[in-house]
Protein backbone atom coordinates (compact mmCIF):
# COMPACT_ATOMS: atom_id res chain seq x y z
CA UNK A 1 0.00 0.00 0.00
CA UNK A 2 1.47 3.30 -1.11
CA UNK A 3 0.72 6.58 0.65
CA UNK A 4 -1.62 8.60 -1.57
CA UNK A 5 -1.16 11.68 0.61
CA UNK A 6 2.58 11.81 -0.06
CA UNK A 7 2.05 11.37 -3.80
CA UNK A 8 -0.50 14.17 -3.95
CA UNK A 9 1.60 16.49 -1.79
CA UNK A 10 4.66 15.95 -3.96
CA UNK A 11 2.61 16.39 -7.13
CA UNK A 12 1.00 19.58 -5.81
CA UNK A 13 4.46 21.01 -5.17
CA UNK A 14 5.53 20.24 -8.73
CA UNK A 15 2.38 21.79 -10.17
CA UNK A 16 2.93 24.91 -8.05
CA UNK A 17 6.52 25.29 -9.25
CA UNK A 18 5.59 24.73 -12.91
CA UNK A 19 2.74 27.22 -12.87
CA UNK A 20 4.94 29.80 -11.12
CA UNK A 21 7.76 29.40 -13.64
CA UNK A 22 5.35 30.46 -16.38
CA UNK A 23 5.29 33.98 -14.97
CA UNK A 24 9.07 34.46 -15.17
CA UNK A 25 8.89 35.39 -18.86
CA UNK A 26 6.22 38.02 -18.35
CA UNK A 27 7.41 41.61 -18.48
CA UNK A 28 8.30 44.51 -20.72
CA UNK A 29 11.54 46.36 -21.38
CA UNK A 30 10.57 49.49 -19.47
CA UNK A 31 10.44 53.16 -20.50
CA UNK A 32 13.52 52.77 -22.67
CA UNK A 33 11.63 50.22 -24.78
CA UNK A 34 9.12 52.76 -25.99
CA UNK A 35 5.41 53.32 -25.23
CA UNK A 36 3.98 50.71 -22.90
CA UNK A 37 0.95 50.04 -25.10
CA UNK A 38 3.20 49.22 -28.05
CA UNK A 39 5.35 46.91 -25.95
CA UNK A 40 2.30 45.06 -24.69
CA UNK A 41 1.09 44.54 -28.26
CA UNK A 42 4.53 43.39 -29.40
CA UNK A 43 4.71 40.90 -26.52
CA UNK A 44 1.32 39.34 -27.25
CA UNK A 45 2.81 35.87 -27.92
CA UNK A 46 4.24 35.84 -24.40
CA UNK A 47 0.92 36.73 -22.79
CA UNK A 48 -1.14 34.43 -25.02
CA UNK A 49 1.19 31.47 -24.39
CA UNK A 50 1.14 32.21 -20.66
CA UNK A 51 -2.66 32.17 -20.49
CA UNK A 52 -3.01 28.91 -22.43
CA UNK A 53 -0.29 27.14 -20.44
CA UNK A 54 -1.48 28.50 -17.09
CA UNK A 55 -4.98 27.13 -17.59
CA UNK A 56 -3.62 23.87 -19.00
CA UNK A 57 -1.50 23.23 -15.91
CA UNK A 58 -4.37 24.34 -13.70
CA UNK A 59 -6.75 21.90 -15.39
CA UNK A 60 -4.20 19.10 -15.07
CA UNK A 61 -3.93 19.85 -11.35
CA UNK A 62 -7.71 19.84 -10.86
CA UNK A 63 -8.17 16.59 -12.78
CA UNK A 64 -5.14 14.97 -11.17
CA UNK A 65 -6.67 15.60 -7.75
CA UNK A 66 -10.07 14.33 -8.91
CA UNK A 67 -8.60 11.15 -10.42
CA UNK A 68 -6.48 10.20 -7.43
CA UNK A 69 -9.37 10.88 -5.05
CA UNK A 70 -11.15 7.98 -6.78
CA UNK A 71 -8.33 5.53 -6.07
CA UNK A 72 -8.69 3.17 -3.16
CA UNK A 73 -5.00 2.28 -3.25
CA UNK A 74 -1.79 2.86 -5.19
CA UNK A 75 0.94 0.55 -6.41
CA UNK A 76 4.57 1.13 -7.35
CA UNK A 77 3.84 1.30 -11.09
CA UNK A 78 1.33 4.09 -10.55
CA UNK A 79 3.97 6.14 -8.78
CA UNK A 80 6.20 5.94 -11.84
CA UNK A 81 3.37 6.78 -14.22
CA UNK A 82 2.74 9.84 -12.05
CA UNK A 83 6.43 10.79 -12.22
CA UNK A 84 6.25 10.60 -16.00
CA UNK A 85 3.29 12.98 -15.98
CA UNK A 86 5.16 15.41 -13.72
CA UNK A 87 8.19 15.29 -16.01
CA UNK A 88 6.09 16.69 -18.85
CA UNK A 89 4.32 19.19 -16.60
CA UNK A 90 7.66 20.66 -15.53
CA UNK A 91 8.67 20.95 -19.21
CA UNK A 92 5.60 23.08 -20.06
CA UNK A 93 7.19 26.40 -18.93
CA UNK A 94 10.23 25.74 -21.14
CA UNK A 95 8.07 24.85 -24.14
CA UNK A 96 5.88 27.89 -23.47
CA UNK A 97 8.74 30.39 -23.34
CA UNK A 98 10.34 28.85 -26.44
CA UNK A 99 7.13 29.10 -28.44
CA UNK A 100 6.53 32.68 -27.30
CA UNK A 101 10.07 33.77 -28.22
CA UNK A 102 9.95 32.36 -31.73
CA UNK A 103 6.42 33.58 -32.40
CA UNK A 104 7.48 37.06 -31.37
CA UNK A 105 10.54 37.15 -33.61
CA UNK A 106 8.91 35.41 -36.56
CA UNK A 107 11.75 32.99 -37.16
CA UNK A 108 11.36 29.90 -39.33
CA UNK A 109 12.22 27.98 -36.20
CA UNK A 110 8.75 28.92 -34.93
CA UNK A 111 7.51 25.70 -36.56
CA UNK A 112 9.96 23.68 -34.47
CA UNK A 113 8.87 25.63 -31.39
CA UNK A 114 5.24 24.77 -32.17
CA UNK A 115 6.17 21.11 -32.54
CA UNK A 116 8.02 21.24 -29.22
CA UNK A 117 5.08 22.84 -27.43
CA UNK A 118 2.48 20.42 -28.80
CA UNK A 119 4.89 17.51 -28.27
CA UNK A 120 5.25 18.28 -24.57
CA UNK A 121 1.48 18.53 -24.28
CA UNK A 122 1.16 15.21 -26.12
CA UNK A 123 3.51 13.54 -23.64
CA UNK A 124 1.52 15.01 -20.76
CA UNK A 125 -1.75 13.76 -22.21
CA UNK A 126 -0.44 10.24 -22.89
CA UNK A 127 1.01 9.91 -19.41
CA UNK A 128 -2.26 11.10 -17.83
CA UNK A 129 -4.10 8.53 -19.91
CA UNK A 130 -1.63 5.86 -18.77
CA UNK A 131 -2.38 6.71 -15.13
CA UNK A 132 -6.11 6.17 -15.70
CA UNK A 133 -5.69 2.99 -17.76
CA UNK A 134 -3.33 1.50 -15.19
CA UNK A 135 -5.78 2.33 -12.41
CA UNK A 136 -8.47 0.41 -14.29
CA UNK A 137 -6.32 -2.61 -15.11
CA UNK A 138 -4.72 -2.88 -11.66
CA UNK A 139 -8.04 -2.47 -9.84
CA UNK A 140 -6.95 0.68 -8.01
CA UNK A 141 -10.24 2.56 -8.28
CA UNK A 142 -12.58 2.41 -5.31
CA UNK A 143 -15.64 2.28 -7.58
CA UNK A 144 -14.63 1.01 -11.05
CA UNK A 145 -17.01 2.01 -13.88
CA UNK A 146 -18.87 -0.74 -15.80
CA UNK A 147 -17.25 -1.98 -19.05
CA UNK A 148 -19.23 0.25 -21.41
CA UNK A 149 -18.49 3.39 -19.39
CA UNK A 150 -14.88 2.29 -19.01
CA UNK A 151 -14.42 2.18 -22.78
CA UNK A 152 -16.05 5.57 -23.17
CA UNK A 153 -13.84 7.08 -20.48
CA UNK A 154 -10.68 5.72 -22.11
CA UNK A 155 -11.79 7.22 -25.44
CA UNK A 156 -12.40 10.55 -23.76
CA UNK A 157 -8.91 10.42 -22.27
CA UNK A 158 -7.48 9.55 -25.66
CA UNK A 159 -9.13 12.57 -27.28
CA UNK A 160 -6.51 14.83 -25.74
CA UNK A 161 -3.65 12.76 -27.14
CA UNK A 162 -5.20 12.71 -30.61
CA UNK A 163 -5.90 16.44 -30.52
CA UNK A 164 -2.31 17.31 -29.63
CA UNK A 165 -1.14 15.27 -32.63
CA UNK A 166 -3.36 17.54 -34.74
CA UNK A 167 -1.80 20.54 -32.99
CA UNK A 168 1.67 19.23 -33.89
CA UNK A 169 0.64 18.94 -37.53
CA UNK A 170 -0.81 22.45 -37.37
CA UNK A 171 2.64 23.81 -36.52
CA UNK A 172 3.66 23.21 -40.14
CA UNK A 173 0.80 25.47 -41.24
CA UNK A 174 1.05 28.09 -38.50
CA UNK A 175 2.58 27.85 -35.00
CA UNK A 176 -0.08 30.32 -33.90
CA UNK A 177 -2.70 27.74 -34.86
CA UNK A 178 -0.94 25.24 -32.59
CA UNK A 179 -1.37 27.62 -29.66
CA UNK A 180 -5.01 28.26 -30.56
CA UNK A 181 -5.78 24.53 -30.69
CA UNK A 182 -4.09 24.02 -27.31
CA UNK A 183 -6.24 26.79 -25.88
CA UNK A 184 -9.43 25.28 -27.32
CA UNK A 185 -8.51 21.88 -25.88
CA UNK A 186 -7.89 23.40 -22.46
CA UNK A 187 -11.31 25.05 -22.59
CA UNK A 188 -12.92 21.75 -23.57
CA UNK A 189 -11.50 19.94 -20.57
CA UNK A 190 -12.78 22.60 -18.20
CA UNK A 191 -16.27 21.24 -18.85
CA UNK A 192 -15.57 17.61 -19.78
CA UNK A 193 -16.50 15.01 -17.14
CA UNK A 194 -16.18 11.28 -16.76
CA UNK A 195 -19.28 9.07 -16.84
CA UNK A 196 -19.40 8.87 -13.04
CA UNK A 197 -19.62 12.67 -12.77
CA UNK A 198 -16.11 13.25 -11.46
CA UNK A 199 -13.88 15.91 -12.93
CA UNK A 200 -11.47 13.28 -14.16
CA UNK A 201 -10.18 13.90 -17.66
CA UNK A 202 -6.81 14.36 -19.22
CA UNK A 203 -5.99 17.86 -20.37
Amino acid sequence: MMDRGRLEAFSDGVFAVAITLLALDLGVTGPEGGPLARQLVEHWPVFASYVVSFFTIGIIWVNHHALFSLMARLDRAQLFWNLLLLMFVVAIPFATSTLADYLRHGSRSATVAGLLYAGVMEGMSLSFTAIFVHALRAGLLSNPPPPEERRRAVLQFGLGAASYVVAMAAAFVSPILTLILAGILAGYYVFQHTPDGGDVESA
